[in-house]
């Protein structure tokens, strides 16, 4: 896995969020964007996760953010995750991992002994230049949004 690191570029990608609305790199210029990824809607660690970035997000707004969660997750599935917390930011559905290999978040994970390929947990803070400011590459996910606002 090579991830993206600080200082590199948002790379292109459209993609769809949970409604069906479509949204490019393009679309983010000028504004600061936190991109986190996330293995699989539904599951206990991502459930935590979004449900602490919701109970935050207004406090990230406030401080100029736009908040994009991104699994592989289909855009049903991504709608039903993000109806049953009521999350007030759209969640991207990459598929075709596209977006999810091109951060370098794809690759091999350990779990219970058995090796296999899937999405590390990860999030990126981009500035108004589409520029990489900040990597979390030790994703806490009940305190996901600490982590984030001590560093922005």
């Amino acid at each position: 896995m090579n991830n993206l690191k600080k200082g590199d570029k948002l790379p292109n990608f459209v993609l769809k969020d949970q409604n069906g609305i479509v949204h490019k790199n393009n679309d983010y210029l000028g504004k600061k964007i936190i991109i986190f990824f996330y293995p699989r809607a539904n599951t206990p660690g991502c459930s935590a996760e979004v449900c602490d970035l919701r109970d935050n997000y207004e406090i990230l707004k406030k401080k100029g953010y736009y908040l994009l969660g991104v699994s592989g997750d289909n855009e049903n599935t991504q709608m039903k995750f993000h109806q049953k917390f009521e999350l007030p930011f759209p969640l991207l559905a990459d598929v075709n991992k596209e977006l999810i290999k091109s951060f370098g978040v794809w690759g091999k994970k350990k779990f219970m002994g058995k090796e296999y390929d899937g999405i590390h947990r990860m999030t990126f803070l981009i500035n108004e230049k589409g520029i990489i400011d900040f990597v979390f590459e030790k994703v806490k996910t009940k305190e996901h949004s600490n982590q984030i606002l001590n560093v922005i």
